[in-house]
């Protein structure tokens, strides 16, 4: 008898529908797994479904069929990866020897790992395949109870989350009490942004460092943080997406789909409501920060898209792991190509780096003195590469907090959401600005051709950008770099043109670039 399930396979954040052939028939005596075949490009996680399946159908009080089977993942020339096959191809088989009924088989998605007493695992990519599900006009999908309220959030799709396998066989049947999980996404999406256990509010002084992180904020620009040990670049860095605009609920889908295809949604998550932060350490290799892999995974950058990448000592960081991100730093995706699949991944985020300035951390320093070498300064920021720092808008020397400003019990700043009421403001500025460019949302995303367009200087603003690209040596990149922050720091002082206390302000965000700066 030949029986057909239905899954689907995840590539890139996209999902694909496998179709499951069954076909049971012909004796093999006293063997249990001989003569079971399965084809169509299996893993061996795929393979070896068999041992897990054979357990479970047992142990769920069912009688294992002892027929030659061959069963088919179609379309044979994509590859079928991972656990979450176990729940179709044993529904598959037991209704191809007659233990159960396969009436409603062609109207469910079916997907989930099986435990050896028949119990339900967690599975990978709920979301794209749910997706998929409805795209394709399925009536339910039937899945995992920890990833239902993940798959929920899809509209006109009955998601069934199931325990065991015999809950699933009883969905099927039309007898179990199970109901379909109803999730309100909108209601879900309301109540849990804007959470933040963490609030610019408990920060004292470091007034200029909050204000060129509200910059960024508002502009979507790059920062790096240069300041000795203790300074309080990791604090500042991870209050960021803080005061960033919450995310849309078009945006917390995107990032859900990204996260759940990695596995990273807790149990019984539905969506990702706040802006990612992801902190990767500097020993990662350049396929953990970019993605990639034989079967190919999104990155850091893509788990940190529509959010917050901080790396944290920059220049420990292996200079071929940094050099790897200039272009999705750019194109804000990332396309990996492997000899039989090409998957593209979004990478749009802010990146905020934090660095000493020397490797003893005290160059500059207003009170210790740097034991470091003649040439030495020079070296360690020559770790990184000219390219990523014209790729980084705002370059921030951050100081010590001194006793009195820490312990000083006056409330001298706003909280966050207080800082990032300002920020909507300038975003909203940049909305209208850009609302016939499809893929621009804000300044730092603006393409080159817009610059001079919406980034105009007077007289005196050109005479100051002219003497600082000279003095400086700056690139062409650099320059925009200046134009676009400046843009920004007129948007949140509601001003329509770029004045030359904007211009300025920008030109001081390029440390880096002093002659002089690193000896």
């Amino acid at each position: 008898m030949l029986v057909k399930t239905y899954a689907a396979a995840v590539y890139g954040v996209d999902a694909r529908t496998i179709t499951i052939e069954t076909n049971v028939g012909g004796a093999l005596g006293n063997t249990d797994s001989v003569g079971i075949h399965i084809v169509g490009l299996p893993d061996s996680a795929v393979r070896e479904s068999l041992s897990r399946i054979e357990a479970a159908v047992k142990n769920s009080g069912y009688r294992w069929p002892r027929l030659k089977t061959i069963i088919n993942l179609a379309p044979a020339d994509i590859r079928k990866e991972g656990s979450a096959y176990d729940l179709p191809i044993a529904l598959g088989m037991m209704a191809g020897a007659g233990l159960i009924p396969s009436d409603n088989f062609d109207q469910y998605f079916i997907m989930g790992e099986l435990s050896l007493d028949g119990s339900l695992r967690p599975i990978k990519g709920a979301l794209p395949v749910s997706i998929q599900a409805r795209k394709r006009n399925f009536k339910g999908f039937i899945l995992p109870l920890a990833n239902a309220r993940e798959a929920a959030i899809v509209n006109d799709l009955e998601v069934y989350g199931a325990e065991t396998l015999r809950d699933a066989i009883e969905i099927l049947a039309g007898v179990s009490e199970i109901k379909p999980l109803q999730v309100n996404t909108r209601e879900e999406f309301s109540e849990n942004a804007e959470s933040y256990e963490l609030d610019f509010e408990d920060v004292k002084g470091q007034e200029n460092i909050k204000r060129a992180l509200e910059l960024a904020a508002a502009g979507g620009h790059n920062v790096i943080l240069i300041g000795p040990p203790g300074a309080g670049k990791t604090m500042l860095a991870r209050r960021l997406p803080t005061i960033l605009p919450p995310l849309t609920l078009h945006e917390a889908l995107e990032t859900t789909k990204i996260h759940s295809v990695s596995g990273l949604l807790p149990n019984k998550a539905a969506l990702v409501t706040n802006r990612p932060f992801r902190a990767p350490h500097h020993t990662i290799s350049d396929v953990a920060l970019v993605g990639g892999g034989s079967d190919p995974l999104p990155g850091e950058i893509s788990l940190a898209h529509n959010g917050v990448l901080f790396l944290d000592e920059l220049p420990e960081f292996k200079r071929q792991v940094l050099e790897v991100m200039r272009q999705p730093m750019e194109e804000r995706q990332v396309t990996i190509s492997r000899a039989k699949v090409t998957v593209d991944y979004p990478a749009s985020f802010v990146l905020i780096a934090s660095m000493n300035p020397c490797p003893c951390g005290y160059h500059n320093h207003p009170d210790k003195e740097c034991i470091c070498g003649p040439g030495v300064v020079k070296r360690y920021v020559s770790k990184i590469s000219g390219p990523l720092l014209d790729r980084i808008d705002l370059h921030v020397e951050v100081t010590p907090v001194s006793y009195e400003e820490l312990t000083n019990s006056k409330r001298q700043e706003l909280n966050s959401r207080d800082i990032r009421a300002r920020v909507l403001n300038a975003r909203q500025v940049q909305a209208e600005r850009f609302k016939e460019m499809p893929d621009v949302y804000c300044n730092a995303q603006m393409p080159g051709r817009m610059v001079h367009e919406v980034c105009k200087l007077d007289a005196a603003g050109l005479t100051l950008l002219k003497t600082a690209m000279e003095r400086l040596q700056l690139s062409a990149r650099a320059y925009d770099r200046i134009l676009k922050v400046a843009r920004t720091a007129a948007d949140l002082a509601g001003s329509a043109e770029i004045r030359i206390e904007d211009l300025a302000e920008a030109i001081h965000y390029r440390s880096l670039d002093r002659e002089g700066w690193a000896g």
